[in-house]
């Protein structure tokens, strides 16, 4: 079981900043939410993506492919049968299938896999401490910051678990290698429900193991760490920014939507 996703391959994505990294984070999730035309969602997903194979990070999509696959799949399927209008334009079985629905539910795929692809990314050139640092720099409370960069760190712990568990199933018979897309995500669910079983208990011996320690959010704290912030990093924030609006704008103007009155 690998316990971090942080890769020190000494790249540029890895030299900026901590508070780069996480406004960078925060402004390709907001892309990402931006649009529902999945072409537009696409082309943020491949820009992420250009982003890992820069910063040296593919190796860690490879430890979180099942959750790639469930992220994608899961969203697809569920706007199926949330978007139901009259007009069907196919069916399957007792599903509706429309235009709308499926380009839809291609886009809320796209989103949550990408969401994944963005976060493996930003734990693979940013270590926990500094992720931590940052936030704290950027005065987030305290709280806060450790909750985040909790969840940072459990994030290669929970795809090794999935990992585990997929490679129990196919032992005891389970067929993954389908190329039917229906019957693949049907075969997700001995998968799905025994991670879910193990995030909850997983949750409950980690506050029973904080709450032994003494942890308190109230102690003062010291930092090893110093945080520097430099020319490419205002360069990269200022660029981060201008095409976020300009994301915000096309949007705001109708572009991106195939459904217009849903985010």
């Amino acid at each position: 079981m690998f316990r971090s996703l942080y890769l020190n391959r000494g790249t540029a994505i890895h030299r900026l900043d901590p508070r780069t990294k996480i406004i960078g984070l925060g402004s390709l999730s907001v892309m990402l939410f931006t649009f529902n035309d999945p072409r537009y969602v696409a082309v943020v997903t491949v820009a992420i993506w250009c982003l890992a194979v820069r910063a040296r990070s593919l190796k860690n999509y490879f430890r979180v492919r099942y959750l790639l696959v469930i992220s994608f799949v899961i969203p697809f399927i569920v706007w199926q049968f949330y978007l139901q209008p009259p007009a069907a334009d196919g069916h399957f079985w007792h599903l509706t299938l429309t235009r709308q629905s499926l380009l839809y539910g291609l886009a809320a795929g796209l989103r949550y896999s990408s969401v994944l692809m963005l976060g493996t990314l930003f734990a693979s050139t940013i270590a926990v401490e500094e992720f931590m640092l940052g936030l704290i720099r950027m005065r987030t409370p305290y709280a806060i910051a450790f909750i985040f960069s909790l969840a940072v760190r459990l994030i290669p712990t929970f795809a090794s678990v999935l990992a585990t568990i997929v490679e129990a199933q196919i032992g005891r018979g389970l067929d993954m290698e389908s190329r039917n897309p229906f019957k693949r995500a049907r075969n997700l669910a001995p998968v799905i429900l025994p991670f879910f079983v193990y995030t909850i208990r997983y949750s409950l011996l980690l506050s029973i193991a904080l709450e032994t320690r003494g942890f308190s959010l109230e102690a003062s704290r010291t930092y090893l760490l110093e945080l520097h912030i430099k020319v490419t990093d205002y360069a990269v924030i200022a660029c981060l920014i201008c095409v976020m609006t300009a994301a915000l704008v096309l949007r705001f103007r109708g572009y991106g939507a195939v459904i217009p009155n849903l985010i």
